[in-house]
């Protein structure tokens, strides 16, 4: 898993999975996307654990097939910032089974841009230790008493769920998901737990993640998430990165006019320098 925030993220209003999914891609980009699509939202997806995970392929092998990826519409990145009052920007890899086009991408950036990870509790948190019916229980509510699953040292009655589930309802309405939930809740645990419920209160209370930013009424939003190229990671705006991919990663550099002396003149300084250093060496 990625560290808390990052990682990989599930477009929505996708097809249900199915065996011809990918089949109009190579063999290769057709296993690496069978495997992300596999992986759970906040898995990481970058070249290096995706190498590690797929023996097969290099790193090489998998930073081209992910630029496919991207180039044939599974794959976008972007980079979305988080907490309120805060200067902290967290990159995602959006990917979609169902293959989209620049333009649904590009919808997809401006309805979500702004508001923050969707959030995938109720709008209001329930109150604490509220009788609720068990038929009826509330993610939060699940999300504790599925905690013993994770670790049996943080197995909880069913008085205990109830009397959290206000608590646990707030980190749900800020975004978090059951997967990160759990994650945060059960990392570095001790050795011996005397009072469960007391020992999940606590960590429940400090581990709370910052609230979602809030526009001020009147105001213009600033942008709170925008698109990254998939290749290298410039920032850029959705139409400067057809494909999600900036014009270098696509190969599209212009030769002439005076940026491309530029780059001439960086290629042919490099070169002489990689001459020199094999010369020394």
């Amino acid at each position: 898993m990625a560290a808390s925030g990052y990682g990989k993220r599930t477009a929505p209003d996708q097809a249900p999975r199915g065996r011809d999914d990918f089949a109009h891609l190579p063999a290769r980009e057709a296993s690496i996307a069978a495997h992300i699509d596999r992986l759970p939202d906040g898995a990481a997806v970058d070249i290096k654990t995706l190498a590690k995970e797929l023996p097969a392929y290099g790193q090489q092998a998998v930073a081209s097939a992910l630029k496919a990826l991207s180039a044939a519409g599974h794959l976008r990145r972007f980079r979305e910032v988080v907490g309120e009052g805060r200067t902290q920007w967290v990159s995602r890899s959006y990917f979609s089974r169902t293959a989209r086009d620049d333009a649904w991408w590009e919808a997809y950036l401006a309805r979500t841009s702004g508001q923050g990870a969707p959030s995938s509790a109720s709008s209001s948190p329930p109150e604490p230790g509220r009788e609720k019916a068990r038929n009826e229980c509330s993610p939060a509510y699940i999300a504790l008493a599925t905690l013993g699953c994770s670790d049996p040292r943080l197995t909880l009655s069913a008085a205990e769920c109830s009397a959290l589930e206000g608590l646990a309802a707030e980190w749900f309405a800020r975004g978090v998901t059951p997967l990160e939930f759990a994650r945060i809740l059960t990392t570095g645990l001790p050795d011996v737990i005397h009072c469960p419920g007391a020992f999940t209160r606590k960590r429940l209370i400090d581990r709370l993640p910052p609230e979602p930013f809030q526009v001020p009424y009147g105001t213009a939003p600033a942008p709170h998430r925008v698109m990254e190229c998939t290749g290298c990671g410039v920032p850029g705006r959705p139409e400067a990165l057809s494909g999600g991919l900036c014009r270098p990663c696509r190969g599209d550099v212009p030769d002439s006019g005076p940026l491309g002396e530029v780059q001439a003149a960086v290629r042919s300084h490099v070169s002489q320098l990689r001459a020199l250093a094999r010369t020394r060496r």
